[in-house]
């Protein structure tokens, strides 16, 4: 069954495009299947070892020189091959999209830093958070579900991840408890429950379920998850906000109420995919300038899923 835009949703896409050629090229993009990416799991395997293991059956290719653990399987696979492969089991790498990649790469965490991941499940960014940290330091791990928990503790065990202390608790509740306590994290990411309007190609479900009630309901969420997290981070400290969204509520109107209410500054993200800026104004209402340094990730323009990142540093206390 092919989906299609319900007409509200395809109204906005065009006008956030802008150019119909761009949006003709989102509109057919987002109606092919998703490609094969994968991340190599340094805790377990290095990228060399892991390529000329795949490559024995599979035409496997590194993306970036910087990032050789980033790779993309080109073969066609069967269903669940590339799920139920031996080196997949053994955590050796993890069934990862390239775009949801970027916010734990703009995090850049260092190994022996105190680093918290407010909603973690499933735990793709965790492990890769502690890949980056070469499994030293503390990474708080949270999501308020159970079942999700229950997942996001199964994969942190495959990929060997030690360094990591689960928790399940509501994400603003979780940051109160820890602001009483004065605990400070050098790292944030917050990658927040959202819409989902970037996941298209691998969930195509997402066409029915689009709702903009929804998108302003989630907006509002996504602040509170903000204003209680920020409490957290050191002075100098860095946090990363990230959707797998395109709608401006979720996003720009996000940074927008962040800047105008804490002292935060907006750090460009070097990041290897294309990245668009993130919007000056949005019908009618304009966005405090920094929002312009986020990085807007389309999936026409990199053949993969569609992805919003933005990375702050903190300059002052937040009481």
């Amino acid at each position: 069954m092919v989906y299609q835009m319900k007409p509200l949703f395809e109204e906005r896409m065009k006008k956030l495009l802008g150019r119909e050629e761009d949006f003709e090229s989102f509109r057919k993009i987002v109606h092919t299947g998703p490609r094969n990416f994968i991340r190599c799991n340094t805790l377990k395997i290095s990228p060399k070892k892991l390529l000329g293991k795949l490559r024995k059956r599979w035409d496997v290719e590194q993306l970036f020189k910087d990032f050789p653990e980033i790779m993309l399987v080109l073969t066609d696979l069967g269903p669940g091959e590339l799920g139920n492969a031996i080196e997949h089991l053994l955590g050796y790498f993890y069934v990862q999209e390239v775009s949801s990649m970027m916010s734990v790469l703009a995090l850049d965490p260092k190994p022996g830093e105190f680093v918290l991941d407010l909603c973690a499940s499933p735990g793709s960014k965790t492990t890769q958070i502690s890949a980056r940290m070469k499994n030293k330091g503390t990474i708080i791990a949270n999501d308020k579900d159970l079942n999700r928990v229950k997942i996001l503790a199964a994969n942190l065990e495959r990929a060997g991840v030690s360094n990591a202390i689960v928790t399940r608790n509501d994400g603003v509740q979780l940051c109160e408890k820890f602001a009483k306590k004065g605990w400070k994290f050098d790292k944030i990411l917050l990658d927040v429950p959202c819409s989902g309007e970037g996941t298209l190609r691998s969930s195509p479900k997402t066409f029915l379920m689009w709702n903009f009630k929804v998108v302003n309901k989630l907006a509002r969420e996504q602040k509170k998850l903000f204003a209680s997290a920020i409490k957290c981070l050191k002075v100098g400290g860095e946090m990363v906000y990230s959707t797998c969204t395109h709608a401006p509520e979720e996003n720009e109107e996000v940074i927008d109420f962040a800047l105008k209410n804490f002292p935060v500054e907006i750090q460009r993200a070097k990041l290897p995919l294309k990245c668009r800026p993130g919007l000056k104004t949005w019908e009618g209402r304009k966005f405090n300038e920094g929002a312009e340094k986020a990085c807007r990730i389309y999936p026409q323009d990199n053949d993969s899923e569609g992805f919003f990142v933005t990375k702050l540093r903190l300059k002052e206390e937040v009481r």
